[in-house]
Order: structure tokens, then sequence, then C-alpha cells
């Protein structure tokens, strides 16, 4: 868990659910409690309006799904001390998974985003979708036999890919570095494959970290930018406080803007000067063994840099600029109070963030940068998995999917 974890739940406001809104259902009443406060029937009576018979009812039921439970006894006016109930967040849990374009990372969680237990694996996703997710299932299982948890309990499950998905859907939509992928039915092979009948919530990797880094450490943020940089380049867009996904599911695939200094570079979507093309960890790799300085991967240009190697530094710097000149336009057009960079070579810290802050700052218009703040990810590496399970918290935890598990318990 990120040292500076904020729990989610403290995000949710008490008033959730205002008296005025009712609570028609056992789904609705559950908002109220979602902040983790504990409340007697009487008080959730108050707030809703409904008869204490109502809310007895409606607490049972959530009682009987495990999603409330006792929370001790309030402070009794005279008489027997009223019994409290609250959100149990360790009642169910929830895989969440990241896959990169060279690794994967799997989470068991709670309801809370707690981990409870992960792995991490190294496998190609050019390798396609029966390995990698036959991989990410092997792995789903013996995390949850040491979680002391089982399949059963699971309530939902969150996958981020390294390219766009159909969101609605889960399957991927075209994506540049990912053969073998496109259309393929993500959520029904992993449903069969774990042999559970819950719900398979797939994005693109880049909004999973987004909606992780703010969930733990910005909750107070509405407009937010989350940029990876690292075999790939992306974006997840925080705007008003919801997720842009946009039209198709490719908003924020800024690895594929044209960059100035990019003319001559082929990128691997088969167009000149994207920015993945000059600014990735393996573009950065080629450019530096161009130079005389042998490098394969982003891990071993950090290694260089860390070890003082001045060309590595240089390109680290310059790969910022890069970033920096894409990222300049989008805080003009989306204005976000706060630029994350994550991703592997966001690992290189301010080597790489002074490029992207130089440009940005001086390209940007001074109303846009007056409040802005481009920081590195505080989630690091497991801000994938810690998004995925916010996104699955999400739906799950809706009036109507709460509803649902009530009618089906």
């Amino acid at each position: 868990m990120p040292a500076a974890f904020k729990d989610p739940l403290t995000a949710v406001p008490s008033n959730v659910l205002s008296a005025s809104a009712g609570a028609s259902s056992a789904g609705q009443l559950f908002q109220l409690l979602r902040d983790g406060r504990a409340r007697t029937r009487a008080e959730l009576a108050n707030a809703t309006g409904l008869a204490r018979s109502t809310i007895a009812t409606r607490v049972d039921a959530l009682t009987a799904i495990g999603l409330v439970g006792p929370a001790g006894e309030a402070v009794s006016s005279g008489g027997r001390p009223p019994s409290r109930f609250a959100f149990a967040p360790t009642a169910r849990s929830i895989l969440a998974v990241d896959v990169g374009a060279t690794h994967i990372l799997v989470g068991i969680t709670d309801l809370a985003s707690r981990v409870l237990a992960e792995s991490r694996a190294a496998i190609e996703i050019s390798a396609g979708p029966a390995a990698v997710l036959d991989l990410v299932v092997e792995h789903a299982l013996a995390l949850l036999q040491e979680a002391g948890r089982s399949a059963k309990e699971l309530v939902g499950v969150g996958i981020g890919l390294p390219g766009p998905v159909q969101h609605s859907t889960g399957k991927p939509a075209n994506p540049p570095i990912m053969p073998g992928w496109d259309g393929f039915d993500v959520p029904a092979y992993v449903q069969r494959a774990l042999s559970v009948n819950v719900d398979v919530l797939v994005d693109n990797d880049v909004n999973i970290m987004a909606l992780g880094e703010r969930a733990f450490f910005w909750p107070e943020v509405d407009s937010l930018l989350f940029v990876k940089v690292a075999t790939g380049i992306g974006a997840g867009i925080i705007s008003g406080g919801l997720l842009q996904r946009g039209a198709d599911g490719s908003a924020g695939d800024i690895g594929h803007v044209r960059v100035p200094r990019g003319d001559d570079k082929l990128c691997r979507c088969g167009n000149y000067g994207c920015l993945e093309a000059m600014a990735s960890g393996p573009a950065i790799a080629a450019a530096l063994t161009a130079e005389g300085v042998p490098a394969e991967t982003g891990d071993d240009v950090l290694d260089l840099a860390r070890h003082g190697n001045i060309q590595a530094v240089h390109a680290m710097r310059q790969a910022g600029r890069d970033v920096g000149d894409v990222l300049a336009t989008c805080v003009n057009l989306l204005n976000p109070s706060v630029i994350v960079i994550g991703g592997g070579l966001s690992a290189a810290g301010e080597y790489l963030l002074a490029g992207v802050r130089e440009v940005v700052y001086q390209r940007s218009l001074p109303l846009a940068t007056a409040g802005l703040r481009i920081v590195q990810s505080m989630a690091t590496d497991q801000a994938g998995m810690l998004g995925a399970s916010c996104m699955v918290i999400d739906h799950v935890l809706a009036p109507a999917s709460v509803e649902a598990l009530v009618e089906n318990a």
C-alpha cells in the first residue's frame, strides 16, 4: 500500500444521499453508509425520512449480503443503547489487474481498495490475449489462496490494458502494440477461466492509473491529468471529477501526437514524428545506442541516468521537453490543476520532470499555469492496480448494483 495512502471512503460525502433524495431501496440507503461512518437506525431514519421499520428491513438486507456490519453501540439517552451499523469493506474481494506492455501486476483488494495480496510477472503483451490472461488467472487464483479468499467471494474484476478499449464491452479497439487483441472478448474469457459470474470491467491502463492516483492522493482535485511515460505514452483525463474516455475510448492518446523535432522518426503506429517514437523508453534507448551508449530498454536508460551518464541524463531531460511540448497544448485545452507523471520512466524523477516543467510553463497561458502543479506519481507502480479496484468499487457499490446483490441473495 502506498505510504501516503488515503482511504477513498473518506472522500465520499456523508450527505451523498440527502433526505430529499429519499432511499427507495436498500441500494440507495447503502450510499449513506459508504463514507464508513457508523450510524444507528434512528439516524438513518432521520436522514431519509423513512420509517424505522423500513430502515430495519433494509439494514438487515445489507447485513445479509455482508456490505454492512455492526459497529458498536451509541451512547444511550436512557434504556438499552442503540446499535450502530457501518460499511464493512472487508466483506467482499476484488481482482484488480494492471497489464502493461511487458508485465502484469495482479492484486486482490477489499472494497476500500486495501491490497490483501499482489504479485508481478514479466510477459510481452504481444504474446496474445490467451497467454496474457491465462497468466493473470494463474496469479489471481494463487493470490486468492494467499489472502484466504475464494473466487466465489469476488464481487468484480477490474483490468487495465495498454491500448484503446471500448469500455462498454471490455474489448480492445485497434490497439497498436497488441497484436491479436483487437475485438477480443476479455470479460467473457476471464469469467470462464475463473468460473465466476461477476462483472469484468476493462479500460485503458492510463485511465485506471488516473483513477487510482486521484482516489488515493488527490481526492480533492476535480481536474487532473495523469501521464504515463514508459514503453508507451498516454494520458488519463479527469475533468469535473469524472474520467473522460471520449466517444470511442481513445481520449488521452497523446503518444501519437506529432512533436516538432520528430519529422523523420517512424512510429510503430505507422505515422512519423509521434511523441512515443521520440520520448518512450524504447525510443530513448535506441537513441542512446545510436550515440554509442548501449541500452535496450527504458530500465537500462534509468540505470544509466542514476549512475550519472551524462548522455542518458540529457536524453531524459529532452524526453521531458518532448512530453512538455504536447502537454502545453493539453494545459491550454483542459486547464488541469495537477499533472501527474507516472509510468516506468517517471522513476527518473527530476531529470524527466524538469524537461516537462520547462516547456509547459514556457508555452502555456499564464492563467492556465498559475496554480498548476506538475508532480511525480505517488502511487508509483501500484497506480493501475489501485485504479482497477476503484473502477470496480464505483460500479458494484452503485445503488442498482447493491440492489441486485440484495435481490439475488
